[in-house]
């Protein structure tokens, strides 16, 4: 539990710096023609600090002991440390991909980071309460005009050709309606409302096709109704995973296998990678000690069942949280997303796990292509 004699400590490290320094960021490529840019969007597994300049953001990580880890104070990460795009970055040879809000962020030769906390494919998830996938898109257009501006169109269909398009969306389109009035759910069958999300997903990715872009990766959607939130918050008893999340999940994996081997028959030259991060989450819930994790079902920080709660830092509406001595020996930091060690074997799966995991090809093939 958060108590006052750690809070005087832990304040004074946290609101030092919300923000990376900027030679974390700093600009390894001189050029867009000597390197692989990574363009990032989708929701708060791969959300950097987006969510920190929203005024009336859905959900924030801009606290302790959010980058309790890596960082030693807190960026917006939903994550003791790093996330996915960090590690992959880092594979790519490029500084952290910075948020696209963060101030004085103007040059975007490494990439930028467009994904907002609690997004989805659908703009009436959390809407006016974060950066949706449309959004998204109309900042990357943005982004797209000031490189012609700055370079000229011939060398900027290059590097946009050359550059890495990574998705993580979709989860908080069904997560949603649990928690509140969400008529568009309620209204249409399971798989009409999985056909809304992965189409309008496949729509964005048609546009930054006709944009330039090439060579994409995905995540699919995460054993949801097994994560610590659902099963603490979503369920009427304690044990167990809420079965329409993992019904929901399975119907949208399956939709987004077909929307992209269809999109690769139908676009010359689209190429992508399809990580099956639900297989690979839920191996390690159920297996924690296979992969080097002491606990697979309770979250490092929170409260309630699981530690599932989403109070982890007691900045929320609930103020009580428990906080783990390692979060390292733990699958999941928080009710709703995995710790800096999982997320370094989710990213190293991407970049080049075998083709029954990522596929049809992984990252490192992708850019070796």
């Amino acid at each position: 539990m958060a108590n006052s004699s750690m809070s005087s400590l832990h304040l004074l490290l946290v609101y030092t710096s919300l923000v990376i320094p900027s030679s974390c960021y700093s600009q390894r490529p001189s050029s867009p023609s000597d390197h692989v840019a990574m363009f990032i969007f989708g929701d708060s597994l791969f959300d950097a600090g987006n969510n920190n300049y929203l005024k009336s953001a859905v959900g924030r990580a801009d606290f302790w002991p959010y980058g309790e880890t890596f960082f030693n104070h807190p960026t917006g990460r939903f994550s003791d440390g790093r996330i996915i795009p960090d590690f992959i970055a880092e594979y790519l040879n490029l500084p952290l991909i910075p948020p696209y809000l963060q101030p004085g962020n103007h040059r975007y030769l490494a990439g930028v980071n467009f994904a907002s906390a609690g997004a989805g494919a659908l703009a009436e998830t959390h809407k006016g309460f974060v950066i949706d996938l449309k959004t998204q898109l109309s900042y990357f257009r943005k982004v797209k005009q000031q490189l012609r501006e700055e370079r000229g169109d011939t060398e900027t269909k290059i590097f946009l050709s050359k550059a890495i398009y990574l998705f993580s969306i979709g989860s908080n389109d069904y997560v949603e309606p649990f928690s509140t009035n969400f008529s568009a759910f309620h209204s249409s069958s399971k798989q009409d409302h999985v056909g809304m999300v992965v189409g309008n997903l496949t729509t964005v990715v048609k546009e930054i096709y006709k944009n330039g872009g090439r060579r994409f990766g995905f995540l699919n959607v995460e054993p949801m109704g097994c994560f610590p939130y659902a099963r603490a918050a979503l369920q009427n008893n304690t044990c167990g995973c809420v079965d329409e999340l993992t019904v929901l999940a399975k119907l949208h994996n399956r939709a987004l296998t077909k929307a992209l081997e269809e999109l690769m028959a139908q676009l010359k030259g689209f190429k992508y990678s399809n990580f099956d991060f639900h297989a690979s989450l839920s191996e390690r819930i159920n297996n924690p000690s296979k992969y080097g994790f002491k606990e697979g079902e309770v979250a490092c920080c929170g409260s309630g069942p699981y530690r599932g709660i989403l109070s982890c830092g007691g900045k929320r509406t609930i103020k009580e949280y428990h906080l783990c001595g390692d979060a390292s020996e733990h699958l999941f930091f928080d009710g709703s997303h995995p710790t800096e060690k999982a997320n370094y074997q989710f990213a190293k799966l991407m970049w080049k796990g075998s083709p029954a995991v990522t596929g049809p090809c992984n990252l490192q093939t992708l850019v070796q292509e």
